[in-house]
């Protein structure tokens, strides 16, 4: 016995003596990977020396001789920490992910092969200005500069991640900066998924139910419509289906599609005389985070904020004299058209002039371990063909029809790089502005400030529609009719435009800005419509405000979602009847109720009432539409709270959605809310098992920084997975949108991934923070340094001061010009 236990424990240590060893040898192949931050390189492509001075926070303050040699400083960087994130970016826009992860990715990457977004970037490279040019190829030399020095100076592969895919990296091209704002275009683009959802529900619902559901935002009314099915000669598909695009996808779900908040104040409205301005765009959370902290030193002097890692620009931020933030603005930039194919002839489609053969070409998709597959990609004259597998495309489109895209990003002369560098350089609002007219997609609110002036404007391109179009871009339009094609672009001119209020504050959270009669309008569709009513309050409620103001907005949790709609859902629920026994369903919602009673719509982490409130109200909208909209209900993840608060005031008689149709007895409202209050405490129980009083809604409400590759891997999940409980919700100004998804709906998985506020009366007091940290590397301690900042609310300096940026310097890489 003796003897077999000495056996036994000589093959358990060997064992553990082999995973520690094996985790040794994994440790040292993936750390090679870490960049040193103190050295220096001998490069080419710069024309004198450069110096990257990085913070104690890793944010690399960039110093050249000039600005080319400032962008290949800037490339060498973001190549330096984010090199995977950089190439993922890229082979997803240019279609090829499937060539390192098989036929899982083959349906993204068709769709990315039909947009053809890369064969466009490369077009629009000419049509930039010559300072563009010449950033956008400085900034690839110096990517290139940092793959040269992989691939000779043994650093592991450039990232952990390649030890795991294929390791081959194509050097950098101008071009591939240009895809990347195309592909940021394309995530932040969600008018496609909403013409097709108001067209499947429109052959549902009568069209006083259709404007319940998916309402206007309040505000002069829209025309009807006419009926979907009624505008086709060949019956639609009858089926419900709803999809969902896979994780490595750039297209976000319905409602997911970008979001944002920014505010300004002038020196009048500044209790220190100087102008404000706070910036928080909205985009899913990941590991690494989007974005990157970078300090420029140009021949305009210093510029520090937001980059994305891929191109050279500073798209958020400030210099010495100006900041500027970015906002969605969900202005209507995509149509889709029904094309009717010839019946003689299915390469030909229908036009105002006759039939008229689809341009098209051949594309040849290598997916690993597999057959590649072979694309014809087609285009009608309103724009590419997509097939009904996309966007649920299949259920709007008729037999003999197919589906095209009209969208503003889909030109090959798009200058919206040469703007933003332009914003980026510009010293006063009116040059902002003015640099912003070349922005192209996608259309967003740029917030200006300088010294003494403050402004809002929607740059990026605007559709011109006809009059007489069929369904004013709201849902899918015959694509052979004159009336229902696109006219050209709108004049930048008649884009809105708010300069020096007389009130002294500005502001956006993707509400609506502008309301223009059809075919003029914006948009029918925005982003919100509540947490505009929470930034009012808070800004109305001080003569003057301060940085710190600014980011108690930023940061403020008070959901005027909750406080509206609980007074409505509870008015016959709350005190009333009596009390039941300990343990009983009965008590237990009378316990819940009680909780909600004193609440005050606060969404605070350490709160049970954020939880009980939000798995309520997703159990009520899901009763109200699950009976009338089948499994299209699962098209509504979130609460629609124009909706339920319709319902519950009966607005043009919307209660009649708490009738269950399928049942003989007639509910009211009333029973649907306590009906619905059940069903939340029944899963509150099965999920968390515990007293409502110590619930937690930072339990459900986690940040989910996830690696899009490794994030669902095993343990590795567990190494480069970031998790955090959260404040905030849907409609919170400190804005954290949940997946609306089984079997985590309240996960927090979209929210302000860079947080900034300048304050010109003391600009070097200015802040930020992003929500990971600045490196890619899962073995880097800035992997996640600045998230716990980040989740506590909590800033960095955002100083362009050289001689602060040096006195905390964990490293400095010094760029030598080659010979």
């Amino acid at each position: 016995m003796l003897r077999l236990f000495r056996w036994l424990l000589r093959i358990v240590t060997g064992i553990l003596a082999l995973v520690l060893l094996a985790a040794v040898v994994l440790y040292w192949f993936f750390s090679r990977s870490i960049p040193e931050y103190s050295g220096t390189l001998t490069v080419a492509g710069i024309s004198a020396p450069v110096e990257i001075v990085r913070d104690n926070a890793d944010v690399p303050h960039i110093f050249g001789a000039t600005d080319e040699d400032v962008y290949f400083g800037l490339g060498l960087a973001h190549a330096q920490d984010r090199l995977w994130q950089m190439t993922m970016l890229r082979r997803t826009a240019q279609g090829r992910l499937s060539e390192i992860f098989g036929a899982r990715t083959a349906k993204v990457d068709e769709l990315l092969r039909r947009f053809d977004l890369y064969a466009l970037s490369v077009k629009s490279l000419e049509a930039q200005d010559d300072y563009t040019r010449t950033a956008l190829a400085a900034y690839a030399r110096g990517v290139n500069a940092w793959l040269e020095e992989v691939n000779t100076g043994a650093r592991g592969r450039g990232a952990p991640e390649f030890w795991l895919f294929e390791p081959s990296i194509a050097p950098w091209q101008p071009a591939d900066s240009i895809v990347i704002g195309k592909l940021m275009a394309l995530q932040l683009s969600g008018h496609l998924q909403t013409e097709v959802l108001r067209a499947r529900v429109s052959q549902m619902l009568p069209d006083e139910r259709l404007a319940d559901i998916l309402p206007d935002t309040p505000g002069p009314g829209v025309a009807a419509l006419p009926e979907y099915a009624s505008l086709f000669d060949a019956p639609l598909p009858t089926y419900a289906q709803v999809t969902w695009p896979d994780r490595l996808s750039p297209v976000a779900p319905r409602g997911m599609a970008g979001a944002s908040n920014v505010w300004a104040a002038a020196p009048f409205r500044s209790a220190a005389g100087g102008t404000l301005l706070a910036n928080d765009p909205h985009l899913e959370l990941t590991a690494p985070s989007i974005w990157y902290l970078a300090r420029l030193e140009l021949a305009t002097g210093g510029v520090i904020g937001g980059t994305i890692p891929g191109a050279p620009v500073v798209l958020v931020g400030r210099s010495e004299n100006l900041g500027w933030g970015l906002t969605s603005s969900y202005a209507d930039d995509q149509d889709v058209f029904i094309e009717k194919l010839n019946p003689d002839n299915p390469e030909e489609v229908l036009t105002p002039s006759g039939w008229k053969k689809m341009a098209e070409r051949t594309s040849l998709i290598t997916i690993k371990d597999a057959d590649p597959i072979t694309l014809t990609l087609r285009w009608t004259d309103n724009g590419p063909v997509l097939p009904g597998s996309h966007y649920d495309l299949a259920a709007v489109t008729p037999r003999g029809h197919v589906a095209s895209l009209g969208w503003t990003a889909l030109g090959p002369t798009d200058t919206s790089v040469q703007a933003l560098l332009g914003v980026m350089r510009a010293g006063t609002v009116d040059e902002a502005l003015e640099a912003g007219q070349a922005f192209v997609a996608p259309p967003q609110n740029l917030t200006v400030v300088d010294s003494e002036r403050i402004a809002m404007k929607v740059i990026g391109a605007l559709p011109r529609r006809a009059a007489r179009h069929q369904t004013q871009g709201r849902m899918p339009a015959p694509g052979w009719l004159a009336e229902n094609r696109w006219q050209g672009r709108l004049s930048d001119a008649s884009n809105p435009e708010f300069v020096d209020p007389e009130g002294g504050i500005l502001g956006n959270t993707n509400n609506k800005v502008i309301d223009r009669p059809f075919p003029l309008h914006m948009s029918f569709d925005w982003g919100d419509t509540q947490r505009i009513q929470r930034w009012e309050r808070l800004m109305q409620s001080r003569e003057v405000h301060t940085r710190e103001s600014f980011i108690e907005a930023q940061l403020d949790t008070v959901s005027i979602t909750a406080r509206t709609l609980l007074p409505l859902v509870a008015r016959n629920l709350w005190f009333t009847g009596e009390a039941a026994a300990e343990g009983t369903p009965e008590r237990r919602r009378r316990d819940a109720l009680d909780l909600l009673a004193g609440w005050n719509g606060e969404m605070n982490e350490h709160l049970p009432e954020p939880l009980i409130y939000m798995a309520w109200m997703r159990r009520l909208q899901d009763r109200l539409i699950r009976d009338e909209l089948g499994t299209l209900a699962d098209a509504f993840p979130h609460l629609e709270p124009i909706f339920v608060e319709r319902v519950f005031r009966n607005r043009d008689g919307a209660s009649v959605w708490c009738d269950v149709i399928q049942s003989a007895p007639e509910e009211t409202c009333t029973d649907i809310a306590r009906l619905a209050l059940d069903d939340a405490l029944v899963w509150i129980d099965e999920t968390y098992g515990q007293s409502l009083e110590s619930l937690r809604w930072g339990d459900a409400h986690e940040a989910t920084h996830d690696h899009p590759v490794l994030g669902d891997v095993g343990w590795f999940s567990w190494l480069v997975n970031i998790r955090q409980s959260t404040s905030g919700g849907d409609h919170t100004l400190l804005r954290g949108l949940t997946s609306g998804r089984d079997p985590n709906p309240f996960q927090n998985t979209h929210g302000a991934g860079y947080r900034g506020v300048y304050d010109f009366a003391d600009p070097d007091s200015s802040v930020f923070v992003i929500s990971t940290g600045q490196s890619g590397h899962p073995l880097s301690r800035h992997y996640d340094d600045l998230g716990e900042l980040w989740r506590r609310g909590e800033y960095i300096p955002m100083t362009l001061d050289p001689d602060l940026a040096r006195a905390g310097a964990e490293g400095i890489t010094r760029l030598e010009p080659a010979e």
